[in-house]
Parts: C-alpha cells; sequence; structure tokens
C-alpha cells in the first residue's frame, strides 16, 4: 500500500513524541503546586496525532502506527541502557550523570510501555467506534471523549504498576487523577488546531473512512 507524505509525516511526529517523551520524563516541573513530568508539554501531543491518524485514515492505519511508535520507542530504550552499560573513556567524568538522567528501571519502562499500549489503543478504538456512532458528526466531543478515556487509562495504568506499594493509595490516587486532567486540558485547548488539521487533510487526502467492519484487535492484520 502506498502512503502518502502527509500519512508519514503525521507519523513521524507521533514517534518522536514518544521517544521525546521518554527522555524528558525524568525531569519532574512544579506548576503551582502540581508536580508533573515534563513529558506533560509535549506526550499529550502523541493522542492529538492519534486522533488525527484515526480519523482521516481509519483505525487500521492508525493501528500501524501505534505498533511502530512502540517498536521505534523500543529501539531508543536498548540504545540508551546499551550505550549506558559501555565502558567510559578515561577521560569522560559523566557517567554517573548519564545514568541518573537516561538510566531506566525495569519496573518504569514496563509500566510505560504497558501504559502506553493499553491507551493509545483505547483512545484510536473509541474515536473511531464514536464516529460511526455519530456519523461523523461532533469530532470535538470523538476527540475529547477519547482523550478520557485514553489518557485515563494510560495515566492509571503508568502510575499503579510504577508507584503501587512505594507511596501511599491517596497519593497514588491524586497523581492519578493529576496526570489525567492535565493531559486531557491539553486535547482540550488543542481543538481548534485538532480541527484544522484534520479537516485539511480530509480534503487533500481526499480520506474519511468509517470503520463500520475493521477488526478491532490490537494485533489483527488487514
Amino acid at each position: 500500500m502506498r502512503y502518502s507524505k502527509w500519512f508519514l509525516t503525521i507519523t513521524a511526529l507521533f514517534v518522536t513524541t514518544l521517544i521525546v517523551s521518554n527522555i524528558v520524563a525524568v525531569k519532574l516541573v512544579g506548576v503551582r503546586g502540581l508536580v508533573l513530568p515534563a513529558a506533560v508539554i509535549v506526550f499529550p501531543l502523541s493522542y492529538i496525532l492519534g486522533d488525527v491518524l484515526t480519523e482521516v485514515y481509519g483505525y487500521a492505519r492508525a493501528r500501524e502506527v501505534i505498533w511502530l511508535g512502540f517498536l521505534c520507542n523500543l529501539v531508543a530504550v536498548v540504545a540508551i541502557v546499551v550505550a549506558g552499560a559501555l565502558p567510559a573513556a578515561s577521560f569522560w567524568a559523566d557517567q554517573a550523570a548519564y545514568d541518573k538522567v537516561l538510566g531506566y528501571a525495569p519496573r518504569l519502562l514496563v509500566a510505560s510501555f504497558a501504559a502506553y499500549l493499553v491507551g493509545e489503543f483505547a483512545n484510536a478504538y473509541v474515536l473511531a467506534r464514536m464516529k460511526v456512532a455519530t456519523r461523523g458528526r461532533h469530532l470535538w466531543a470523538r476527540t475529547i471523549g477519547s482523550t478520557l478515556v485514553g489518557q485515563g487509562l494510560d495515566s492509571l495504568v503508568f502510575i499503579t504498576l510504577a508507584f503501587a506499594g512505594t507511596i501511599p493509595g491517596a497519593g497514588l490516587a491524586s497523581a492519578i487523577v493529576t496526570q489525567w486532567l492535565a493531559k486531557t486540558a491539553y486535547e482540550t485547548l488543542a481543538t481548534p488546531a485538532t480541527y484544522a488539521v484534520t479537516n485539511w487533510l480530509k480534503v487533500i487526502e481526499g480520506s474519511d473512512p468509517f470503520d463500520e467492519r475493521t477488526d478491532f484487535r490490537p494485533l489483527a492484520l488487514d
């Protein structure tokens, strides 16, 4: 199947947001009393781009990109881990800094990858189903609704797997809700841009699919 330059551009941006998010997430930022990973500035873009992919190209194409993003993220993580394990030059004194900033704890990796797959597939599924149910109307409701589900599951899975047993239950619940609301607010504010890009791409690509007979299994081959 031939992919257009616009599809490839959206795919490249999607994958980039994932890899960059993994790298910058190590920094915690404080915003008016809220503590959030720095990835919050870029990770929600993956959901916006995921919405565009599903809306313009359909669930099956979005599924391909989700798995591609997972693979590319895995390659980046493996490269960073292997680079960290290689012996440092005798004059290079920054190994500790490298390990502190780029080192990955196995538990956090498992939590991150699981949350990504659950959240992204849920987002694409809900958007595609809502598009059929609304006959293509109310894009704002579909993008925000799918984000509420996808980002909610992403936050729930990641924070639970990563921190359960290490912080109190109330703190765990607070962290989940805080990340969920912050990411959803990001999507809501970006709705006008999502509308503009989606509608423009539909015209340029001549594509506006409805997933009425799509096999929604994550591992299905179309």
